[in-house]
Parts: structure tokens; C-alpha cells; sequence
């Protein structure tokens, strides 16, 4: 399960959220739903939560302030607000997300499943975190034919062939894997970190957001970039840093 804390300094906020809660994201618990800061303060010492879900306006001490007194700080942070500007300063303090009010629940479960996913990571064995860094299977993959790439998932991690992903597409800290069935599926990597784990033999970072399985390429369209086209029909840009590299793929 996952352990939340709820801050809001509005009583009906906070019953709204709590309800959305128990209504969508039955993994998760709360065990405590708090309006005052310095009893959320002391709530998230004791209780040391996965999750904290913090308003960011509140009269006694906002949100950034609450957090720079909170002695235990190992948990995520999922930001609550009616207020769009604290955005960039939340963001530096690698929140999970930014929700502004009133919050839709498909943006809740979102927030939630990237937590989800960070619990994951933080409770994989030394041994596993190994494999998922990518140390020895991405160095050793083209000596390997049984190479496979570590994706942890809801509950679970599964193993997948090169020839299983179609491409990655980046979504901050997070990266979605195009599967060739078509599935999807959300991990808490980066591209960069994720990047390493691939095996160039196999994979090509063509932009910022995408890296592509060499094997999905069904046409290059020259252009500043030009585009790339995979066998399932979709389009995805390249950029004009990338573009040597993959005619370099192409050609050789």
C-alpha cells in the first residue's frame, strides 16, 4: 500500500480529495488528512508517508515552507493548488506533480500511478537495481542473444526483447514505452537514464523525446531534420543534431 498524508487548510478541499481518493486508488492509504501545518509537520515525522498531497497557499505557512521543517523528507510530493504560478518552484523540488484545483480525476490517478512506480524503484533489492541500471546487459548485449531490458510496471517488472519496443517518448521524468502490440507503458526513468540501459546495436535517440528501435525504421524523410517513418504508420521528428547519426545507421 501506498502511506499518503493530505494537506489542506480548507476543510472541504480536503474532504473532496480524501473521497476522490478512496473512490479511484484503492492501493492507496491515508492515514492522516490534516488542515493545520504544524500538525502535518509533526504527522509526516511520525508516520514518514510515500506520499505527501500539500496545498500550497495556507495562512499560518505555505507549502515550500512546511517542507524546509519536516526532519523526514523521504517521500514524494504531489502539489494540490488553485494557483498555476508556484509551478517552476515545485518543480525544483522534483514534485512528483502540480495539480491545480479543482482537480480532475483522470490528473489524480496519474499523479498517483507515478508514485506507484517510484515505490517500486525504492523497494527493488541491490541485485535487481543492478539489472535495471542496465550495467551488464546493455555493455554485453551484442554478445547476447538473450539480452533483455528491465521495465518496472504497476506491481510488477517484466523483461522484454529488443524486438518488443517500437520506440520511447519522453514525458519528463518519466518515459513511455511504445510496445510493437501496441501497448503502452509508463515508467519512472527518463529518457537519459533509460538511454543507458538500451543498447545502441539496437536503439537511436533521434530527438530529445524519442529514441526508436533501429529495427522500426520504414522510411527516413530528409528535411532540417527530417522525419522518420515506422513500420506501424506513425511519424516522429529528428533532430538536426540527430540526423548524422541515423544517416550514419542508414548508409552504413
Amino acid at each position: 500500500m501506498i502511506k499518503a498524508i493530505i494537506v489542506d487548510d480548507e476543510q472541504p478541499a480536503l474532504d473532496t480529495l480524501q473521497w476522490e481518493l478512496n473512490m479511484h486508488c484503492d492501493e492507496l492509504e491515508i492515514i492522516s488528512a490534516i488542515t493545520n501545518s504544524q500538525e502535518a509537520i509533526k504527522a509526516i515525522d511520525q508516520h514518514k508517508p510515500d506520499v505527501v498531497l500539500l496545498d500550497i497557499e495556507m495562512p499560518e505557512m505555505d507549502g515550500f515552507q512546511l517542507l524546509e521543517q519536516v526532519t523526514y523528507d523521504n517521500f514524494d510530493i504531489i502539489f494540490t493548488t488553485a494557483y498555476d504560478e508556484y509551478a517552476i518552484k515545485a518543480f525544483r523540488l522534483n514534485a512528483v506533480d502540480y495539480l491545480l484545483k479543482p482537480i480532475e480525476k483522470e490528473e489524480l490517478c496519474k499523479a498517483i500511478g507515478k508514485v506507484r512506480l517510484n515505490k517500486i524503484n525504492k523497494n527493488l533489492g541491490a541485485n535487481l537495481q543492478y539489472i535495471l541500471e542496465g550495467k551488464f546487459l546493455a555493455s554485453d548485449a551484442s554478445n547476447n542473444s538473450n539480452y533483455k531490458i528491465a521495465l518496472p510496471m504497476d506491481k510488477k517488472i517484466i523483461l522484454v526483447s529488443p524486438d518488443e519496443i517500437l520506440y520511447c517518448e519522453s514525458d519528463g521524468s518519466y518515459t513511455y514505452i511504445i510496445m510493437t502490440n501496441g501497448n503502452r507503458h509508463m515508467i519512472s526513468k527518463n529518457l537519459k537514464q533509460l538511454a543507458v540501459q538500451l543498447s545502441e546495436k539496437y536503439f537511436l535517440r533521434i530527438h530529445q523525446s524519442f529514441i526508436i528501435n533501429l529495427n522500426s525504421i520504414k522510411e527516413y524523410h530528409r528535411g532540417d531534420g527530417g522525419e522518420v517513418i515506422l513500420v506501424n504508420g506513425e511519424n516522429l521528428p529528428v533532430s538536426r543534431s540527430k540526423k548524422q547519426d541515423l544517416l550514419n545507421y542508414i548508409f552504413n
